[in-house]
Order: C-alpha cells, then sequence, then structure tokens
C-alpha cells in the first residue's frame, strides 16, 4: 500500500521502522518517513503498537530471573534467552 501523498510505501515504512527508531536514517529518508507517518493512520497506529511492544519487552527484560510459568513453550524461553544474551 502506498498512501497517495507520500513516496514511501507501507511496506518500506516497516523494513525501515527500526532505523528510523534509532536515529540511523539520513535526514531526507527521516522526512519522508515522517511525512509518511503524519498522513497514514494505519502506519501510525503500527508505529504505536510497535513503540508498546518494544517497551514491554524491555522491561520484561530488566525484571529478575523469577522463573517462568509452564505455559510458556520451552523453544520460546530458549529464544528470548539466547537473545539476551548476545546484547
Amino acid at each position: 500500500m502506498t498512501c497517495p501523498e507520500t513516496e514511501i510505501t507501507c511496506r518500506e515504512f516497516v523494513e525501515f521502522l527500526i532505523d528510523y527508531l534509532d536515529g540511523d536514517l539520513p535526514e531526507a529518508q527521516r522526512r519522508e518517513f515522517d511525512r509518511h507517518l503524519s498522513e497514514c493512520a494505519d502506519c501510525g497506529a503500527y508505529m504505536r503498537s510497535y513503540r508498546q511492544a518494544v517497551r514491554m519487552g524491555k522491561e520484561i527484560c530488566r525484571e529478575d530471573d523469577r522463573g517462568v510459568s509452564g505455559q510458556v513453550p520451552e523453544d520460546f524461553v530458549k529464544a528470548i534467552l539466547a537473545a539476551r544474551s548476545r546484547r
């Protein structure tokens, strides 16, 4: 999907989201990204939910290692622990 007033597509928006949030986009790309964000309600909603998911993930990682309930799949727990160890 491409919003009518911007040159960036919604797919490109998602692909560059991490670079945008990390401040790693060149200024011209960032302006186009901001423009798309201001004109595309779907991407605005996606950005808000993405930021909330990142914030929640960071909060969880800060908590102590109290263990995990038996309802969480073991492969999922291993993937999280592997990701934490790479930081």
